[in-house]
């Protein structure tokens, strides 16, 4: 979009500035507010991948502690990965790994709260992109082909739109 088209828009994006550059949001005058994010993802593999996992016999060590680890990790560095995201005091961060014999592979969820200015749902997308990314690094010794899917935002809560809930779950 050149400038005389991005001053010609009657579009409110709020991560440009008046000149269609990137910029970081000013929430200074937003009020502090609890505010909590949950995010999802699968990871794919092969029943007998899915096997060795469950019964702790993957050639790295536990796959599932270090994926739940490198999640709350992740989601406290978010703002360090994604260039406009707000530095947040996270209060909490929770990663789960539920098993999914019917895939087979695993659920992954992670939710994350905070009483801050804005909200937290990249947190909790980072979260569960980087717990799947280090299941399959944990386990591609015993399969490469393992696939990480569909990571979609579940709810949120608080700020100015208070609830979401994803409607698109089923698809």
């Amino acid at each position: 979009m050149t400038q005389d088209n991005f001053q010609n828009t009657s579009i409110d994006l709020t991560h440009l500035d008046h000149q269609g550059q990137a910029q970081m949001v000013d929430v200074s005058e937003k009020p502090s507010t609890v505010r909590q994010a949950t995010a999802a993802a699968r990871v794919r593999m092969l029943s007998e991948t899915f096997a060795a996992i469950q019964v702790g016999n993957a050639p790295k060590g536990d796959v599932l502690a270090t994926a739940r680890l490198a999640g709350i990790m992740a989601a406290k560095q978010t703002a360090n990965l994604i260039p406009l995201c707000h530095p947040l005091p996270l209060h909490k961060v929770e990663v789960l790994l539920t098993p999914d014999p019917q895939l087979p592979g695993y659920q992954i969820q992670a939710t994350v709260k905070t009483k801050a200015e804005t909200g937290v749902e990249m947190e909790a997308l980072t979260a569960v992109s980087v717990a799947a990314l280090t299941l399959y690094d944990m386990a591609k010794a015993l399969e490469k082909s393992i696939q990480i899917e569909s990571i979609r935002l579940i709810s949120k809560t608080g700020g100015k739109s208070d609830e979401f809930i994803n409607d698109l779950l089923g698809r």
